[in-house]
Formats: structure tokens, C-alpha cells, sequence
């Protein structure tokens, strides 16, 4: 089982148990993350493709921490009047493990 969500306006292929890294997310490590833009759900040779998204798809991931990834050097330069200048730059991004793919809405029968 597989399925394709849109984080941070990236897609990413995920399985259960994959641990992939997306933009910045406001939550602190070991809390449970739910995504529900998920573009396709691959299971048992069944594929369900959204329009945009798969309605009831959510893929449950657990926080594992927050990162930073390498240093980006940014100069400028403009020759007439020498003017230099030099900037580092590191983006913030955030490690998710994938917990369980869910497709479909689980409804649970009143009792009277």
C-alpha cells in the first residue's frame, strides 16, 4: 500500500513506516500528524486517483523532529560602485515517520 500526499507544496510517495522530511510544520517531535491532501491510494492492486483529492484518504505520520538543511551562501555583487554583499541561509524542515494509510470513512453504528 502507497499513496501520494501534497505537503508543503511538494508531493511525496509514502509507504507505512517511511520516514521522509517535508517543509516546516508547527508540532513538536511525537505528536501524530494527519494529512488529508492525498492526490492517489495504491492498495491491493487498486488504485483510487482524487480529483483533486481522494475524499476520506488521510495518512496518519508521527513527528520524529525538527532539522535544518545545509547552508546556502548567497552573494551579490555590483562592479560599479563595489558593493558586496554575503548571506547564509539555512531552510527548516521537519522528519515525519508514516504511521498508518487510511482510505474511506469509518462510521461507527449508534446503538438505541
Amino acid at each position: 500500500m502507497h499513496a501520494i500526499l501534497e505537503a508543503g507544496g511538494k508531493q511525496h510517495r509514502v509507504e507505512p513506516d517511511t520516514v521522509f522530511i517535508v517543509e516546516k510544520l508547527t508540532a513538536e517531535p511525537g505528536e501524530v500528524v494527519e494529512f488529508d491532501r492525498v492526490a492517489l491510494v495504491e492498495r491491493n492492486g487498486r488504485v483510487r486517483i482524487g480529483n483533486p483529492w481522494v475524499k476520506g484518504a488521510r495518512v496518519a505520520c508521527r513527528v520524529l523532529g525538527q532539522l535544518r538543511g545545509r547552508k546556502l551562501n548567497v552573494s551579490t555583487y555590483s562592479a560599479k560602485t563595489n558593493t558586496k554583499r554575503k548571506v547564509g541561509h539555512r531552510q527548516p524542515y521537519t522528519r515525519l515517520r508514516v504511521e498508518k494509510i487510511t482510505v474511506g470513512r469509518s462510521r461507527t453504528k449508534k446503538e438505541s
